[in-house]
C-alpha cells in the first residue's frame, strides 16, 4: 500500500477526518487511513468502489466506519458488499437505487402481438439480421432497452422510427416522450438530427406531429437547482413522461443516472442511445458500458455503419481491438482519408483555416462561415503540455496573425472561435456550445451561436458565460461532435488519460479524414492501454436478478 504522503491533499484529509472518530490502535488507525486515502483517489480516478482483502475488510468493520448490512437503518459513512468492494455509502445507495428500478421496469414490460406488421412498415423485410428492426422489437416490448452503435450507425434514425410505431400502438393516449442528452450541445446534435429524420418518414402527418419539438438536457429534464446537488423531479416526485430517451448516455455518471432513473414512472419505458467503446463519464462509474453486460437482454448493438468511409472504419476496429500494428499502418499507407502528419503539422493546421478567415473577410453568409470553421477540429488528449489544447491554440493564433487573418490587440477579435464552459440557461447557451466572433449588420462586435432551429443568435462578448479559445479543444469535450476532418494530437510522452478509448472517441469525430500528431512509440501505447474502472454495478445486478 502507498504511503500517506503519495496522496493528495484532499485524500489525506479525507482519511484523516473519518479516521478521528475511531478507536482502534494507533498503528491501526495509520493502516486505516492509507486505504481510505486510497479510496478518495480511487472516486477521483473514476471508480465507483474499491477492491478489499479480507484483512482490510476486518480493519474496517473494526473501526464502525463500514457495515455489511443493506438495511437502510444502519447509516454509516462506508459500505461493504458481499464481493468486498468498498462503497461509500452514497454511491452504494446509488447503484442500488439504480438497479431496484430497472428490474421494476423490467417486470411491467407487455409485449405486442401483431409487432412485425406494423415493423414492415418502416424496415425492409431481409434474409439479413437487420439491427435496426431488432432494436424497434426490443424497445416496443420492453420497458428499459439500450441501443449501443458506434457513429453513423442509425441510432437516431432507429429511434425516430420507433418514436412512431409506439404512437401507433398506443392509439388512445399518445404517449408523453422526453427528449434528452448529458449537455446542451449533444441535446441540440439530437434535435437537429431527429427533424431531419422525422421528415423523412413515410408515415402520416399527425403521428410526426405526436413527436418532441425539442430536446433538453438531462438537468433541464430534472429541474436542476443549483447549487443544490438535488432535483425537483426525483423518487418523490416523479416525471410525467410516459417515455424518455436519453443520448449519447456513455457520458452519464453514476450518480446522474441514478437520479434519472429513480424519478422515472415505473410504467413509463426508457430508451439509452450510446456508444459504449467511447470514453466513459468524467465522473464515476462506466455506467453504459455496465448495463450493456449486466442487461444483454435489454441491449441492441447497431453493427452497420453508413457515415464511415471504410478506411475510417477499419481503423477504428483496429484500434477497438488493441490492434495497434494494423492501426498504424493504415496511418501509413499515404491514402487521403488517414494521414500521419510530418514535423511540420502546424502549417497544415492553419491551411484549414484558410476558407474560414476569406468568408470572414467577404462579409459572407454566417451560415456558411459557420460550417466552414465546422468543416475541420483539432482535438487534443489534455489542456496543458505540447501539444495541448492550451498550446496549439497559442501557436496557431501566432500563425494566423503573422498570415494578417486575426489581431491579437484584442481578446475578442474576429474571426475568434469560443466554446462555452459553464451553463446558462437564462441565455440559452451551454457547456459545449461554440460561437463565433464576427460583426453584425451594425458593425458591432458579437458572438453567434447556431440555434437547434436553424438560426443563428448574436451575443455581446461581455454577456456571455466563462468561454475559451477553441481552434483546439479536448477529445472529452468533442463528445457528441461530428466534423468532415478532425487532426487529433498526442502528447510527447506517454499519460494516464492515452487510451484506446479516448483515441477511439476523437478518431470517430471525422466522417471523412483523419490527422495525426503523434509518434508510433506513443501511439502502440496508446492503443494498448484501456480505460480500467473498479465497480460493483456488474455483480449487484446477478445478486438482484438471483
Amino acid at each position: 500500500m502507498l504511503e500517506l504522503s503519495s496522496f493528495s491533499r484532499l485524500d489525506i484529509a479525507f482519511a484523516q477526518f473519518f479516521t478521528a472518530s475511531t478507536f482502534i490502535s494507533e498503528i491501526e488507525k495509520n493502516t486505516l487511513k492509507k486505504l481510505l486515502a486510497q479510496l478518495s483517489a480511487a472516486y477521483y480516478q473514476g471508480n465507483t468502489c474499491l477492491k478489499l482483502n479480507s484483512q482490510q475488510q476486518k480493519l474496517l468493520l473494526n473501526s464502525n466506519l463500514a457495515t455489511t448490512s443493506a438495511n437502510n437503518l444502519v447509516v454509516l459513512p462506508l459500505h461493504i458488499d458481499q464481493y468486498n468492494h468498498l462503497y461509500l455509502r452514497r454511491y452504494w445507495d446509488y447503484e442500488q437505487r439504480l438497479i431496484a428500478k430497472l428490474c421494476t421496469m423490467q417486470k411491467s414490460a407487455s409485449p405486442i402481438s401483431n409487432l412485425d406488421e406494423l415493423l414492415d412498415a418502416f424496415f425492409e423485410k431481409s434474409t439479413k439480421i437487420d439491427w435496426q428492426r431488432e432494436a424497434a422489437k426490443c424497445s416496443v416490448n420492453q420497458n428499459f432497452t439500450i441501443i449501443t452503435g458506434g457513429p453513423g450507425t442509425g441510432k437516431t434514425t432507429t429511434i425516430v422510427k420507433i418514436l412512431i410505431l409506439l404512437q401507433q400502438i398506443n392509439t388512445d393516449k399518445p404517449l408523453h416522450i422526453a427528449l434528452a442528452a448529458p449537455t446542451g450541445k449533444a441535446a441540440m446534435r439530437l434535435q437537429e438530427s431527429i427533424t431531419n429524420s422525422k421528415a423523412t418518414l413515410k408515415c402520416e402527418q399527425f403521428l410526426k406531429d405526436t413527436l418532441p419539438e425539442t430536446v433538453t438536457t438531462i438537468h433541464r429534464l430534472l429541474g436542476a437547482n443549483p447549487p443544490s446537488p438535488y432535483f425537483r423531479y426525483n423518487e418523490k416526485n416523479l416525471l410525467p413522461y410516459d417515455l424518455i430517451v436519453i443520448d449519447e448516455a456513455s457520458m452519464i455518471d453514476l450518480a446522474m443516472m441514478s437520479k434519472l432513473v429513480t424519478a422515472i414512472k415505473p410504467s413509463a419505458r426508457l430508451i439509452l442511445l450510446g456508444d459504449k467503446e467511447q470514453l466513459a463519464s468524467v465522473e464515476s462509474g462506466t455506467v453504459l458500458a455496465d448495463l450493456t453486460q449486466a442487461l444483454p437482454e435489454n441491449t441492441i448493438e447497431l453493427k452497420h455503419t453508413y457515415r464511415f468511409k471504410d478506411e475510417i472504419k477499419a481503423f477504428a476496429q483496429a484500434i477497438n481491438q488493441k490492434d495497434a500494428v494494423q492501426a498504424w499502418e493504415l496511418t501509413q499507407q499515404k491514402n487521403t482519408v488517414i494521414e500521419h502528419l510530418d514535423d511540420d503539422y502546424l502549417t497544415y493546421l492553419a491551411n484549414q483555416h484558410t476558407i474560414y478567415f476569406e468568408l470572414i473577410k467577404t462579409r459572407a453568409d454566417f451560415k456558411e462561415i459557420y460550417a466552414a470553421f465546422n468543416k475541420f477540429q483539432i482535438l487534443c488528449a489534455h489542456r496543458e503540455g505540447k501539444n495541448s489544447v492550451s498550446d496549439l491554440n497559442y501557436r496557431l493564433e501566432k500563425i494566423l496573425r503573422d498570415r494578417k487573418y486575426i489581431n491579437l490587440s484584442s481578446t475578442w477579435y474576429i474571426g475568434r472561435p469560443v466554446m462555452i464552459t459553464e451553463n446558462n440557461a437564462t441565455l440559452q447557451l451551454y457547456n459545449g456550445d461554440i460561437g463565433l466572433c464576427l460583426y453584425d449588420e451594425n458593425n458591432e462586435v458579437k458572438v453567434f451561436f447556431p440555434r437547434p432551429d436553424g438560426s443563428f443568435q448574436g451575443y455581446s462578448p461581455a454577456r456571455l458565460p466563462h468561454c475559451e479559445t477553441v481552434f483546439a479543444m479536448t477529445i472529452h469535450k468533442s463528445q457528441g461532435s461530428e466534423f468532415e476532418e478532425v487532426c487529433v494530437c498526442l502528447p510527447e510522452y506517454m499519460q494516464t488519460i492515452l487510451t484506446k478509448e479516448l483515441l477511439y472517441t476523437g478518431i470517430t469525430r471525422a466522417k471523412e479524414r483523419i490527422k495525426l500528431v503523434t509518434t508510433e512509440a506513443i501511439f502502440t501505447a496508446t492503443v494498448q492501454a484501456s480505460v480500467t474502472r473498479v465497480t460493483g454495478l456488474v455483480e449487484q445486478f446477478v445478486v438482484s436478478y438471483n
